[in-house]
């Protein structure tokens, strides 16, 4: 994603996208001829790429230092059962109710959540519309407005993981008579993201100029297009082997990618957008012209022995699932993935030479056989870092290892268990784990892919979305002592009540 962009090309885009008014018909209208509107803004090449810059702001509710963190992964995080929430976070009401599900529709977070979305849409249609008006060069028109096809879908497509039915917003927005819509059928839905990300796929570029580095390609709409169809046809069970023929395809196009082998360096900053990188939200620490593109997460994911604000904590469901094959990897310990993960108690933590925690041993850390574990991922490599109040560490939203695993399960759906095998193994290689045999069942290699997108995606907030597909939420989470989830209320999110007041197509 590009966050380069001069900061008053970003002021001056959202404010288009925001100019449009309804006016009294007892009200004088003075329109200042030097004024820049909705109209007359979008004249060249350059207006629509700082229109699409401002589709890109919206991502992963990224645009404000604390409130990334405390929006994002309260929403995200706090259902699934590999992690508990912090000490800290239990002062916050709103993050509260979302771990313990006892949210009303007036839950302050994920309405954020919501409206930052569909900010994200307003203004992916307006460079859609308005791009394709501007004479310019024809194939970089078609690249602009593709990628604002594939952000359109993107924000649809978070909505509808995280919502049963919402509003498609396929129009620039204005008037007054557009904001009352109704909810979309989930079919519906999933038919229009589709179709943005096939049409996103013909005029996307294979790799990105490397000034454009972190935008979409079409490695990044044929991984979302195949998450897409498997998705869908875990729901549409009656159109389900072709869903999943399609899935296949869609992550069979994905190419040019491979997996890294230092794992930990996708997520600590020293490797941003990586080999193994299809998608991924862009920080900096460049300031020039009052730009701000870093974040506190790391404060909000650290534990207050690492000077963080312990919001968020790993379970023992989660480090058990790390070692659940025991010391086995080629290392003599447990799945490498645990390592670079977490900090817990562990001799690898305590041996500062090799490992040790930001140069100092775990007990001296956390105190010896406290037990107490931090998540490692997303915090800075040095302590220097870690101990800023603001960091640049990107987060991958897509990774090779993601496309790999789902079309493995694409496959093993598909009754195809010794072709899923293979594509599984190349994940535990380069966690320094065997290979699994090439003569297991289906259900077995379930069973193995299930555990493998456990401790290859820990907090990369993947894990609802994948017990829900597999209809074993409620299973996981009272596993862990987490009764009060209930399937039919909690599966998905109430509409905002803010939405349904302002909208009145919406009871």
């Amino acid at each position: 994603m590009k966050k380069n962009i001069n900061t008053l090309k970003w002021i001056i885009c959202i404010a288009c996208a925001l100019s449009t008014t309804i006016s009294c018909s007892d009200r004088l209208d003075l329109s200042s001829p030097d004024k820049l509107t909705s109209t007359n803004f979008w004249r060249n090449a350059e207006d629509a790429e700082a229109g699409l810059a401002a589709a890109y702001s919206q991502l992963e509710a990224a645009t404000d230092v604390w409130e990334f963190a405390e929006v994002k992964f309260p929403v995200e995080a706090y259902r699934e059962d590999i992690c508990e929430i912090g000490s800290d976070a239990l002062n916050y009401q709103t993050w509260v109710e979302l771990y313990n599900f006892t949210y009303t529709n007036g839950n302050s977070q994920f309405t954020s959540y919501w409206s930052k979305a569909y900010k994200g849409i307003t203004y992916a249609n307006q460079v859609i519309e308005k791009t394709a008006a501007i004479e310019m060069d024809a194939t970089k028109k078609g690249q602009i407005i593709a990628e604002a096809r594939f952000l359109r879908a993107y924000y649809h497509l978070k909505l509808i993981l995280n919502w049963e039915k919402i509003i498609i917003r396929d129009q620039y927005i204005t008037s007054e008579s557009q904001i009352n819509k109704a909810l979309s059928t989930r079919e519906e839905a999933w038919d229009f993201i589709i179709k943005d990300l096939e049409a996103a796929v013909g005029n996307l570029p294979l790799k990105q100029e490397s000034v454009n580095i972190g935008r979409a390609t079409k490695g990044a709409a044929n991984a979302y297009l195949g998450y897409s169809y498997l998705t869908l046809a875990y729901e549409n069970t009656a159109k389900k082997d072709d869903l999943l023929a399609k899935a296949e395809l869609a992550f069979k196009a994905v190419s040019g990618y491979s997996l890294e082998k230092n794992f930990l360096s996708m997520f600590d900053g020293t490797n941003k957008n990586s080999k193994e990188s299809i998608f991924e939200l862009q920080f900096t620490d460049n300031t020039a012209n009052g730009a701000n593109y870093r974040t506190a997460l790391h404060k909000w994911i650290a534990t207050g022995e690492l000077g963080g604000w312990d919001e968020i904590l790993p379970s023992k469901m989660l480090l058990s699932e790390f070692r659940k094959e025991g010391k086995i990897a080629t290392t003599g310990r447990y799945d490498s993935r645990m390592y670079q993960t977490v900090f817990c108690e562990d001799p690898f933590f305590n041996d500062v030479q090799q490992g040790g925690v930001y140069g100092y041993s775990y007990d001296e850390i956390f105190g010896k056989g406290s037990g107490r574990a931090s998540f490692r991922k997303y915090l800075p490599e040095t302590l220097t870092d870690l101990n800023k109040s603001r960091t640049s560490v990107n987060l991958p939203l897509m990774r090779y290892a993601d496309v790999l695993l789902l079309l493995a399960e694409t496959l093993n759906e598909r009754n195809r268990p010794a072709d899923a095998i293979p594509l599984v193994n190349q994940v535990r290689q380069r966690a320094d784990m065997p290979a699994l045999p090439l003569n297991l069942s289906a259900t077995e290699v379930k069973q193995r892919i299930e555990h493998e997108r456990i401790v290859e995606f820990a907090l990369e907030n993947t894990r609802f979305y994948d017990l829900r597909r597999w209809g074993k939420v409620k299973e996981a989470l009272q596993a862990v002592g987490r009764n009060s989830f209930d399937p039919t209320k909690n599966n998905f999110y109430p509409v905002p009540l803010l939405e349904v007041k302002s909208n009145d197509k919406i009871n």
